[in-house]
């Protein structure tokens, strides 16, 4: 019998990756595209498609059912920026689970994981089981060791050990996921922008360069819902704003497109780290 998972899409390139990694699976792929944000590519790519409003959660769930999948996974960029944003909630006009969701979380804890976690128990009630984002796709986890031909120089090394705790603290926390790290000192981390504008900042504070960025999880993080991922792009900025030694949590962050990732790394000088 063929098996139907469900793909709750949002944007960028690990989507598609993900789609991909379902057919190499034998899986045929349902797929809620969300409006606006996922890649288009995708409708053609999947089996059967349909767009759906990114807070628009109860079509998510009549589609996936009407299409017999209990099993799906949610992946892809939603910019969270957006839901502090009063003109862009009124243009993405949450639906009435979303509202449910939003207002049965506690009003002192509306982080991430809050949110995400009360989303993925809302649609195991609904019966629709949310995967671990990682489960198609293994070959795209950073490895534990030096993964570029660039090996880190006793200063990053010293930078990787001050900072490894703290980053796994700050998911801990759901502060975020990533932090900057220079000559043993934190000179940015992750909040709500996200990494990209984090790197930026990191950029203006250290014009020197030389830093080291780390992204990593707490030992108990839900990766249902929120897996961590660099890419190419990633890389780009961390050459254009100085840094020069990435440090990725081994099995737990994504890279996409990830042996051109490291190819571009030692062309741009930088040494990737994954810890364990």
């Amino acid at each position: 019998m063929t098996r139907w998972i469900g793909l709750i899409a949002g944007g960028g390139d690990l989507p598609e990756l993900t789609l991909r990694g379902m057919q190499q699976q034998g899986c045929r792929v349902a797929c809620v595209g969300m409006r606006g944000i996922c890649d288009p590519r995708l409708k053609e790519l999947s089996d059967k498609f349909c767009y759906a409003g990114a807070l628009h959660i109860g079509k998510w769930f009549r589609k996936l059912k009407r299409w017999d999948c209990s099993q799906a996974v949610l992946i892809g960029k939603v910019h969270k920026v957006n839901i502090y944003d009063p003109i862009q909630m009124i243009r993405m006009w949450p639906d009435i689970a979303v509202g449910r969701i939003w207002l049965g979380s506690h009003k002192n804890n509306r982080g991430d994981a809050a949110i995400l976690g009360a989303l993925a128990d809302t649609m195991q009630q609904k019966g629709i089981q949310l995967m671990d984002q990682t489960t198609f796709l293994p070959n795209s986890l950073a490895d534990e060791g030096v993964m570029t031909q660039l090996e880190p120089t006793q200063s990053q090394w010293a930078d990787i050990e001050y900072g490894w705790g703290r980053v796994s603290e700050i998911s801990r926390l759901d502060i975020g996921q990533s932090l900057a790290v220079h000559k043993s000192m934190i000179i940015a981390v992750e909040a709500i922008e996200g990494t990209d504008r984090m790197i930026l900042r990191a950029g203006e504070l250290c014009r020197k360069g030389g830093w080291t960025m780390l992204k990593g999880l707490h030992a108990n993080h839900d990766m249902r819902i929120d897996v961590p991922t660099v890419g190419v792009k990633t890389i780009e900025i961390l050459r254009q704003q100085g840094a020069r030694c990435l440090v990725l949590a081994a099995g737990k962050v994504i890279m996409a497109e990830k042996q051109r990732l490291i190819t571009l790394a030692d062309q741009s000088g930088i040494t990737i780290v994954g810890r364990a």
